[in-house]
């Protein structure tokens, strides 16, 4: 069996909290967690309808799956959380992580939002993926800390992805 790639976003809100998740305990996955927004990439986006081998143009098709990365990531912070996506920074890519169930690996993002903290919670409530989540927080690095032990593998992986990041960039 094959593990599909999937996506995750640490999104930095105008007033520097991050934006956090808390699943639904009717899902599959993770019920009850907190986690970042996130999910997969969409083969269809680029074309791809089944698996194929007859694709020609190799070189379009990995441009075509790498902008699907980046547009993918978009669209999922804004399904989840109602933020637009013009109040989002171009997402970048700050590493992978690897469930530890699954050992499915999730490549993460980071992206900053224009839109402050106290204006998320009303944004959720237009969320079109809400149903994956019932609650939706804008906590401080601090507080994400103390909530790192409710976050599944994968997303305590890119919690450590970001605070690399930060780190790295607070060095310079």
């Amino acid at each position: 069996m094959s593990n599909p790639l999937g996506n995750g976003a640490i999104v930095e809100t105008s007033d520097e909290k991050i934006i956090v998740l808390q699943r639904s305990n009717n899902v599959g996955e993770s019920p009850g967690h907190y986690v970042f927004p996130g999910g997969h990439s969409e083969p269809q986006e680029v074309g791809i309808l089944a698996h194929q081998n007859d694709e020609k143009d190799v070189a379009g098709l990995t441009e075509r799956i790498s902008d699907e990365m980046f547009d993918g990531i978009i669209r999922e912070v804004v399904e989840e959380t109602g933020v637009p996506a013009s109040s989002l920074t171009e997402p970048i890519l700050i590493g992978v992580s690897r469930r530890e169930t699954n050992v499915r690996p999730a490549a993460f993002f980071y992206m900053r939002c224009n839109i402050d903290s106290s204006a998320i919670t009303e944004l959720y409530a237009r969320a079109q993926d809400g149903y994956e989540s019932t609650k939706i927080y804008a906590v401080s690095v601090k507080d994400l800390r103390d909530m790192s032990q409710r976050l599944p593998g994968c997303h305590l992986g890119g919690f450590a992805l970001y605070e690399l990041m930060r780190n790295a960039s607070e060095s310079l």
